[in-house]
């Protein structure tokens, strides 16, 4: 993080996030707060703007250097549609902090006066049907279906969720990202796409999801449950080795344990894969290495052609920056980059939420169903609403 001011508290700037002004991103490896805009990467005009988003960011970065802009780092986020606009942005001032630590808040969001399903459940798990026939019929293997929630609440403050998404789940990836327009796109994720850190890459793709328990013997049994589970373990293998696939030409070493392991959150258990490397060409940045693996099958499916094709058939609405990824990367290659879920975006009038579950040919939608509705608990419970307030 070249340029960066001298380091702080997490905290300290988790307090300073200011929606609308202000962008924020906190790991396990540090907190950053991107405050203005001094230069923003220019759209690409292309049908597929990742092919040259790396390209645009190093030219905007030099633009920066040469001007003496004492910041090097742009921050942002970049849609799941590869023709969709990125909001990167090379920030007036940056500052670099701690990262988060478990806590809790006593700020009030503003109160949310009502909840609707889009789709409606049923017609969610009629397209969980639908894609598990198409599956089926040879048409693709997997495909990652997603529900949303419109939440009315005129006057909402994401500032207030986002601390409160950083301290229950601190070891996740809690960002704010200013869209511009009044929009904030904000969340906790659980996946790390990818991290560049010197010479050192690494990724930690999920899939195979399972709902925590109150009760810690049930939390325990759905937890190894999860772990044996064939399909589970299917779907994560295919997302893992996708990953490796897609790192491996970029890296001169790269380790990939042969068996999952599980993480947690405070509402679902994962089956996790840590992979390391190292780069080959210092030249290639964290975020060129993001834009090899993006989508992956934990968030589009595979074929992703065909997934992509299906998901443009069976979801009713734009995912925009959902199943994107959202972070840094600054002008030495260094950098870490998210996938965007557990997340929402705001407006002036409200907020949408969104959550998906992989469809296999072995997928039931009742339970598919279950599952959105429990990824569905990192937002809810950061926004004071009960499961019971959704289907």
């Amino acid at each position: 993080m070249s340029a960066a001011k001298p380091a702080t508290s997490g905290a300290e700037l988790l307090a300073g996030y200011r929606p609308g002004s202000s962008s924020l991103f906190a790991s396990p490896s540090g907190t950053l707060l991107a405050e203005g805009t001094y230069f923003a990467v220019p759209p690409s005009g292309r049908p597929d703007g990742l092919a040259d988003l790396a390209h645009r960011v190093d030219a905007v970065l030099g633009v920066a250097e040469a001007a003496g802009h004492e910041v090097r780092t742009v921050v942002g986020a970049v849609p799941f549609a590869p023709g969709a606009d990125a909001h990167l942005v090379v920030p007036m001032r940056l500052r670099r902090g701690g990262p988060p630590v478990a806590s809790v808040s006593d700020e009030a969001a503003a109160p949310v006066k009502q909840i609707r399903p889009v789709p409606e459940p049923e017609r969610y798990a009629a397209a969980v049907a639908e894609a598990v026939r198409q599956i089926n019929a040879g048409r693709y293997t997997k495909v990652v279906l997603a529900r949303s929630l419109r939440a009315d609440a005129p006057g909402f403050d994401p500032g207030p969720v986002v601390r409160a998404l950083a301290g229950r789940e601190p070891r996740g990836y809690t960002f704010g990202v200013d869209l511009g327009g009044g929009r904030t796109l904000f969340g906790a994720s659980p996946e790390l796409l990818v991290s560049r850190h010197g010479a050192q890459v690494t990724a930690n793709p999920l899939a195979g999801s399972a709902a925590r328990s109150d009760d810690p013997a049930e939390d325990r049994r759905r937890a190894e449950a999860l772990l044996r589970s064939e399909k589970d373990r299917h779907e994560h293998a295919v997302v893992a080795t996708a990953v490796a696939e897609g790192l491996r030409p970029y890296c001169s070493s790269l380790t990939v344990p042969a068996e999952p392991s599980l993480v947690r959150t405070a509402t679902m258990w994962h089956l996790s894969t840590l992979v390391t490397g190292v780069v080959a060409d210092p030249a290639v940045s964290a975020l060129r290495l993001a834009t090899a693996l993006h989508p992956t099958p934990a968030v589009c499916g595979t074929p992703t052609a065909a997934a992509r094709v299906a998901i443009s058939e069976l979801e009713p609405f734009d995912r925009g920056f959902y199943t994107g990824m959202v972070g840094w990367v600054d002008a030495t290659g260094d950098g870490e980059w998210a996938v965007t879920i557990r997340c929402a975006t705001a407006d002036e009038d409200g907020l949408d939420l969104f959550a998906g579950a992989g469809v296999v040919a072995g997928s039931d939608p009742r339970a598919e169903l279950a599952e959105t509705t429990a990824k569905l608990g990192t937002m809810l419970a950061a926004l004071g609403l009960e499961h019971s307030d959704v289907v």
